[in-house]
């Protein structure tokens, strides 16, 4: 798939070793325009980040310089990222840990996502004192929760009603993780920042990136995103092979990932253990015990087989170019060690 190309790009780089972030540097204009071309519409400019907990607080100041507001919502127990800024905004286990952080707790909203939860959503965000939500269209370390597309709609339109902007994360999800270029495509929803980062270069090299509006690009001007290494030239070397290859065989990706998903789901649900949650190939088995779910990741990972436990949910983040008998390969493991 796309190995040959980016390593090809990699071997045969020639240029610098290192850029000065103030300076203008060719590749990253034209991986700026690459990534535009491709992302959802009313996002225009990039900032250029090392990987996906600095791309998140880049967004994460662009929404409190653009808005003149602190706080933020985000989803109970989410996953946003390492660094001060994405813990401060995560779940509150990680937030006890630090307690004089410099942003003050979030509002948080407890799934079910459905539209039901919206009401919860227009409590948090009435005061006008919100500078964003921040969500995962898909939220990975949750068991590979999907929100309901009527709760991604309403809360689009809260966010605009109040003044809130809204992030989405797709820094695990996008590059066709859920069968679709980016999971908000799912639901529709166009947000005022995007947040991508491992896929850009099919993790050949670490890099993020924040998508913005020209709007928040602006108001980011004030204090502008100094990234030392932020696309460092061999990384924009790797991201730029890779968009050329996505650009050239995309559509036939996104369409396996489609039809895998569809034995996946199929295997997943004949085991029995409890329903099956998650897009494309980011997919989740609730058991609905959080020992059992320890249980078998352990067990599976003496036969080979690396699965995760997000609490009492299996989950499975298989490579997109997986071929079916590798599959079935890993799903007969699977299945083995459930009915242990």
């Amino acid at each position: 798939w796309t190995r040959l190309e980016i390593e090809r790009a990699l071997r045969d780089f020639d240029g610098p070793a290192y850029i000065y972030p103030h300076h203008r540097y060719a590749p990253w204009e034209e991986l700026a325009r690459a990534l535009i071309k491709i992302a959802p519409p009313g996002l225009q400019r990039c900032f250029r980040a090392t990987g996906g907990s600095e791309a998140v607080e880049i967004a994460l100041q662009a929404a409190m310089l653009h808005t003149g507001r602190a706080r933020f919502v985000t989803i109970e127990d989410c996953y946003h990222g390492n660094t001060l800024g994405p813990r401060s905004i995560g779940d509150g286990e990680t937030r006890s840990l630090f307690p004089r952080l410099a942003l003050p707790a979030p509002r948080t909203i407890k799934p079910p996502l459905d539209e039901a939860r919206l009401a919860q959503v227009e409590t948090a965000l009435k005061p006008r004192d919100v500078a964003a939500m921040i969500l995962e269209p898909v939220i990975c370390n949750l068991g590979a929760l999907v929100p309901e597309p009527a709760f991604m709609r309403g809360v689009q339109d809260l966010c605009r009603r109040y003044g809130t902007l809204l992030i989405l994360d797709e820094v695990a999800t996008g590059f066709g993780r859920t069968g679709r270029m980016f999971a908000a495509e799912h639901s529709g929803v166009r947000s005022d920042m995007l947040i991508v980062a491992k896929a850009i270069t099919a993790g050949f090299a670490p890099m993020g990136a924040t998508l913005t509006s020209v709007a928040i690009a602006e108001s980011m001007l004030k204090i502008g995103a100094y990234s030392t290494y932020g696309w460092h030239p061999r990384s924009t070397a790797a991201a730029l092979a890779n968009l050329a290859w996505w650009r050239d065989n995309g559509e036939t990706l996104l369409a396996h990932v489609v039809a895998i998903n569809r034995l996946f789901v199929k295997r997943l649900g004949a085991l029995g253990l409890g329903p099956v949650q998650g897009e494309g190939l980011a997919l989740g088995v609730a058991t609905g015990d959080e020992e059992q779910a320890k249980r078998i990741k352990a067990r599976c990972l003496k036969e080979g087989l690396l699965v995760a436990a997000e609490g009492d949910v299996v989950t499975l983040f298989p490579p997109l170019v997986v071929d079916e008998a590798t599959a079935v390969e890993g799903l007969d493991i699977l299945e083995r060690c459930a009915a242990a």
